[in-house]
């Protein structure tokens, strides 16, 4: 049986997400970007209103806003975006259990075997298409293939809200004519490289020597020698929460940042959804990492071993001295945070965090865990902007 493919990709995600709350900008040059006020920062999201002017991702405000002087901007809400996201990954579960999500706007779904149930996959991807955007206001475009790699690159061919099928039998006549730099995965530095090799489209790419390129880049030219042939045998693998290894969230920051107060407040609104997310799975964890990926693209990561916990205040409080520790004042273009090393015997029992012989200190571990589990509950009920995760370390605070 062949395999069948879909990749997801959500259009213009974070700025499509806003106009669902926003309708007043539905048609109008809008994104989602850093500091509307002070029109500092950079595009993390543009509609395509503002792309016709030239707008894209990464660009600076201040040159946005040479180009299109009434641009809308709209700071970004990473807690609703992620809401969002789920929306969707619930949706595609109606189709397939066999979802990996890619990151938070796209996923692939193996849909092999199920023609008998949904139909065609044409059939089936405009339903799922249709269904998003009747259910949650949003648009994608989908891509149709025999494995992941083709199917990503399909997905990128339609945009906004369009679907490309493309079979290993498509490849010399819809990927082969693409420049090198359209290979998903292939950035600047890459695409350099396999110039000065004189290799300019993928047609160059798939039918050079791959001893030659592996000479020349490595295991990388191999890989990317197999993708420019429309080969990969990689699985669709479910995100499973019963083998979870680890909680983690990370954010690319709209600016660089290097003022360390600015980079505890992401950490915790990083740590809040760890924890969040921690106490939702019954997860409590004995090991907090960060990762910092500097301006130069150099990495950190550094980790602490924590009584087991799932506490916000706890991972948040590890996280922090972490940064204080290591960070090397370079700009910070990218910071996480992650919960590993589960308890597996902690189950859902009230865990005293240190083992302090001070009854008060526990007394307040205690209620601390009680506010965290309501605040979780009321989220569940309520969405997640219902609370900011300033009310845990405030109410912290309020013991000291």
């Amino acid at each position: 049986m062949e395999r069948v493919v879909f990749l997801v990709d959500m259009n213009a995600f974070f700025i499509s997400c806003e106009q669902t709350r926003h309708p007043e900008i539905s048609g109008k040059p809008a994104a989602v970007a850093g500091d509307p006020e002070n029109r500092t920062g950079i595009i993390l999201t543009a509609n395509y209103e503002a792309r016709k002017y030239g707008i894209k991702t990464t660009m600076t405000l201040k040159e946005a806003f040479k180009l299109c002087t009434d641009l809308i901007i709209i700071p970004p809400d990473h807690r609703f975006y992620g809401k969002k996201s789920r929306e969707v990954m619930e949706i595609f579960s109606l189709y397939t259990p066999l979802i990996e999500q890619n990151s938070i706007d796209e996923a692939w779904l193996d849909m092999t075997g199920c023609e008998g149930i949904f139909g065609e996959p044409l059939e089936t991807a405009r339903n799922i298409m249709e269904r998003i955007d009747r259910e949650l206001g949003l648009w994608c475009s989908i891509g149709i293939s025999e494995n992941k790699f083709l199917a990503k690159m399909a997905s990128e061919m339609k945009k906004p809200h369009g679907i490309t099928e493309m079979w290993r039998k498509d490849i010399k006549e819809k990927m082969w004519p693409l420049p090198v730099n359209y290979i998903y995965g292939v950035g600047k530095s890459t695409t350099s490289k396999l110039q000065s090799m004189g290799i300019f489209t993928i047609m160059d790419l798939a039918l050079c020597d791959s001893s030659y390129l592996f000479k020349k880049l490595g295991k990388m030219g191999t890989e990317l020698s197999l993708k420019a042939n429309g080969i990969d045998t990689s699985p669709v693998t479910p995100n499973s929460h019963s083998d979870m290894k680890s909680i983690g969230r990370s954010i690319t920051l709209p600016q660089d940042v290097t003022d360390i107060d600015f980079a505890k407040t992401v950490l915790l609104e990083l740590s809040d959804d760890v924890g969040m997310s921690a106490r939702k799975h019954g997860k409590k964890g004995r090991t907090v990492q960060i990762n910092i990926k500097y301006s130069d693209f150099k990495s950190s990561t550094r980790q602490t071993t924590v009584p087991a916990t799932y506490l916000v205040k706890d991972i948040y409080s590890a996280g922090v001295k972490l940064l204080e520790r290591n960070w090397n004042d370079k700009p910070i273009r990218l910071l996480g945070i992650s919960l590993s090393g589960f308890d597996e015997n902690s189950g859902s029992e009230q865990l005293s965090l240190f083992q302090m012989s001070d009854i008060g200190d526990e007394k307040n571990d205690n209620k601390t865990d009680q506010l965290e589990n309501a605040i979780y509950n009321i989220r569940k009920k309520y969405g997640n902007s219902i609370i900011k995760p300033g009310a845990l370390m405030n109410q912290d605070n309020k013991k000291k």
